[in-house]
């Protein structure tokens, strides 16, 4: 019973810790209890140690995920219910690992690999195909910004590795009280834990950066506020494009302006090759007969049909026989005397936008989809991380929904040039719950790693403006019909993470490997 209370406490610290309710600094001791209770398992003769040591993880990751992402039950019941369940399964396997290899090695080899193979799994749910980083420790800053600056120089990571540091002082120094009951460890452990925690958020505030910015635009967000379920399907996309054009028209002016609208505003899907007589292109025409400086950056259903077989791709969907098809979430970009550009998402939803190892499981199960929400099919990515250029020199990134979820991902439309960020989306799926909030908050994330302001517009959910210190500069309200408007700044400098990346997850990869290899070959006392 001792080692249950312990696992469903870490479960409730690490859940109370998030955003948006949350206090952060509770996950620096939430790992705490779990960790005495697989020290007291490792330590005993019971036997099938290994099952209960699993059984007592699973019950405390499967509270955290529950309370902090239940709201995708809102969606889609048997998504919710899959990724809640499956996403916990997974940590409790990395909770396991660490067993059997601590079981082997000394305090600080074990507790390395802890915070390596955490790490190296956190890694992969950014780039696997049943990709969920939603609870990457290093999100859990999202809403206290200020203590976290430094993040332009690690990104997320450096989040994560603080909250296992953090962690892992804190539960040694307790247990070595336990065992020799002297006062000095006490001491000794409250200065490193005081120190390991006060360090980086004194950094944080000596780097956080200067605000100003002698370039902006003025940019619209628009929030159309169409409910996904009953209205955006059985709208059609002339009724859409007369009321994108009510809402921003009492702000259009006759200064360069970039506008924004929603992920998939025009939903009825529209054939690439006939886009030219599609009312998303004159949605656009329209405007720029009131604006001639102009840019416009929207969400769109789009698909591609192909007949010759040598040009499908693993993504596309068959048809019929002999006719495939490419079906894509797009973004469009057009300013004035120039081309309309397309950008295809490229970081799909699980289920939703993507069979996950399709080739190995569609044989097993057929067209089954897990419906995180939204409208279940296969979507065709591209590659690369396109950006816009505006009129005015600059460019914007158009990122799609999932994608602002994936730190290294969006640094490369900074690599290419990008000097804001600009995010589409749709969050009405979860209701007003906390995850249209969350997902607002890890965009604050975002913006210091790249330092670029962000202008977000969703169809409903949260709308609004991001400077580059993950400032909220202006937010709309849930279920809210509403224009935005505001010069966002624009920023050319690179962060060291836009550079490197994800160096600290690369790290870990070899040094869990390391200590694995170590502790499978030496001979066991």
């Amino acid at each position: 019973m001792k080692n249950i209370l312990l696992a469903l406490s870490s479960g409730l610290l690490l859940a109370l810790s998030w955003p948006t309710n949350g206090f952060s600094l509770l996950s620096f001791i939430g790992f705490v209890p779990l960790l005495f209770a697989e020290f007291n398992l490792r330590k005993s003769e019971l036997k099938r140690n290994n099952l209960k040591l699993f059984g007592l993880a699973y019950l405390s990751f499967l509270v955290w995920n529950l309370i902090t992402t239940y709201w995708l039950y809102f969606s889609t019941p048997f998504g919710g219910v899959f990724a809640i369940l499956a996403n916990s399964l997974l940590m409790s396997l990395v909770f396991l690992i660490y067993h059997i290899i601590a079981k082997r090695v000394a305090f600080t080899a074990a507790s390395s690999f802890f915070i390596a193979l955490w790490l190296s799994f956190e890694k992969l749910h950014l780039s696997w195909e049943f990709s969920w980083p939603w609870l990457n420790l290093g999100n859990v800053f999202a809403e206290d910004v200020y203590l976290i600056q430094w993040y332009e120089y690690t990104g997320t990571f450096g989040g994560s590795l603080w909250v296992l540091i953090s962690n892992f002082i804190l539960f040694k120094g307790i247990l070595l009280y336990i065992q020799h009951k002297d006062s000095k460890i006490l001491m000794r452990t409250g200065l490193r834990f005081f120190l390991i925690l006060g360090i980086p958020i004194v950094v944080s505030l000596l780097i956080k950066p200067e605000m100003n910015s002698e370039n902006t635009i003025e940019t619209l967000s628009l929030q159309p506020n169409i409910d996904p379920y009953t209205e955006k399907y059985n709208t059609n996309d002339e009724g859409i494009s007369r009321s994108l054009i009510d809402l921003a028209e009492p702000l259009l002016t006759n200064q360069p302006q970039l506008l924004i609208a929603p992920e998939t505003v025009f939903a009825e899907g529209i054939d690439i090759k006939n886009y030219r007589y599609s009312h998303a292109k004159l949605f656009t025409e329209q405007l720029l007969s009131k604006n001639k400086q102009l840019n416009i950056l929207f969400g769109i259903s789009m698909y591609q049909i192909i007949r010759d077989e040598s040009q499908i791709s693993p993504q596309s969907n068959v048809f019929r026989k002999g006719v495939w098809f490419n079906d894509y979430n797009s973004a469009v970009f057009k300013r004035k005397n120039a081309e309309h550009e397309f950008y295809h998402k490229s970081k799909l939803v699980v289920g939703v936008e993507n069979f996950p190892y399709q080739s190995a499981l569609k044989p097993l199960m057929g067209d089954i989809m897990i419906d995180l929400g939204g409208t279940v099919a296969k979507k065709t990515t591209q590659e690369e991380r396109s950006v816009f250029e505006l009129n005015n020199g600059y460019s914007v990134a158009p990122i799609i929904c999932y994608e602002s979820v994936y730190g290294e991902f969006v640094t490369g439309y900074v690599s290419n040039g990008a000097n804001a960020l600009a995010i589409i989306t749709n969050d009405a799926w979860w209701g007003e719950t906390q995850g249209h909030k969350q997902h607002w908050s890890y965009a604050r994330l975002r913006a210091i790693e790249t330092r670029r302001a962000i202008a977000r517009s969703a169809n409903t959910g949260i709308s609004g403006f991001i400077d580059k210190d993950g400032t909220v500069l202006e937010k709309s309200n849930y279920n809210e019909k509403v224009a935005l408007s505001y010069d966002l700044p624009l920023y050319e400098e690179e962060t060291f993470y836009v550079k490197f990346g994800d160096f600290i997850p690369r790290i870990s990869n070899f040094l869990a490997l390391f200590i694995l290899l170590f502790a499978v070959t030496r001979r066991r006392k």
